[in-house]
């Protein structure tokens, strides 16, 4: 819809991002503090948005100046989310359901994850694996000053970030989505393990074992997901889900970790960064280049899931002797 004049597209952006029962012109009275028949004439188009009001709109529904004004250049505009004071992990997950939860406003949803990490959703439905990534982002990545002098524990997770990470894989099992996995996306865990156990940061070395039990744990859940074409928690039968996970085993490249998403008629890219921060952007022909860049790596890819019960097995038993070769190490 780019070849639309830019405050007609800007409106029908907004109107895509609105559920159902919303009304465009309320929100927009609401966010330009105008009365609803002067929201009413700008949305005709009877009225021109000014500079300020145009910036207004992009800022509260997340649209960048470029791809409203259909700047034809190389230049790429970005949103930053970046973790950098005491207690903003917190606000990290909270920010994640957000997003989540605003997606399921949109008709079509479609998520395509290149991942060179075992990727959030599929940690927090582990205790063991959630408690020691949250104790390792709060002490080696966000540095918080209470976790300076601490050694792990299973009982380091607070109960309400537990609970919003299983919201948040409960939000993210809703959604149709595309994962390309290799056998190195376990390398990281791996080596944060490992350099806690040298340093001295576990209490024994029962709990790195406890640990590495948990991240082959979510392997065998992903594995049943994988098998049933569809997401579900470890708890639910998935003969009750609508299928809606493909997973490929990517052999062509050492990933990174990239998300395309489509909404609705929206396409946004998600570009991760420094272990936990991350940015993103709408912008039409870098999205469209994502996209393009994902189909050409599917189509070389292997589809390990709903079917190839050979390949699949053998991805996962490979990525699991990797892990419990490690794991016998004392």
């Amino acid at each position: 819809m780019s070849h639309l004049p830019a405050q007609e597209y800007l409106f029908h952006y907004i109107r895509e991002m609105l559920p159902a029962n919303g009304s465009l012109a309320d929100i927009i009275a609401s966010v330009l503090s105008v009365s609803n028949d002067s929201a009413y004439r700008r949305i005709r188009c009877e009225t021109a948005l000014t500079l300020d009001e145009t910036r207004l709109l992009c800022e509260n529904f997340n649209l960048s100046l470029d791809q409203l004004l259909h700047f034809n250049n190389n230049s790429v505009l970005f949103q930053n989310s970046r973790i950098n004071g005491e207690l903003t992990f917190e606000k990290f997950l909270k920010d994640l359901e957000s997003q989540l939860t605003a997606i399921q406003h949109f008709s079509q949803h479609e998520i395509i994850y290149l991942t060179k990490d075992i990727p959030l959703f599929h940690t927090f439905c582990f205790k063991p694996f959630f408690a020691f990534r949250y104790f390792f982002w709060m002490k080696s990545i966000i540095q918080h000053p209470d976790f300076r002098d601490k050694q792990f524990s299973f009982d380091c997770l607070p109960k309400h970030i537990e609970q919003t990470g299983l919201n948040i894989t409960k939000l993210y099992n809703r959604f149709a989505s595309v994962e390309l996995w290799n056998t190195e996306c376990i390398n990281s865990i791996i080596f944060q393990v490992e350099y806690y156990r040298e340093v001295g940061f576990f209490r024994s070395a029962e709990d790195a074992d406890v640990l590495y039990n948990s991240v082959i744990e979510s392997l065998d859940h992903l594995c049943r997901q994988a098998e049933a074409g569809a997401k579900f928690l470890p708890y639910e039968n998935p003969e009750y889900k609508k299928n809606n996970f493909q997973l490929y085993y990517n052999r062509i490249v050492l990933a990174d970790n990239t998300i395309y998403g489509k909404f609705g008629n929206k396409s946004v890219v998600y570009l991760n960064y420094d272990v936990l921060n991350y940015m993103q952007t709408s912008n039409e022909k870098f999205c469209k280049d994502i996209y393009e860049m994902m189909q050409n790596l599917i189509r070389r890819s292997t589809l390990i899931s709903s079917q190839n019960e050979s390949q699949r097995y053998r991805f996962f038993n490979e990525v699991k002797q990797k892990l419990n070769a490690y794991k016998s190490r004392r």
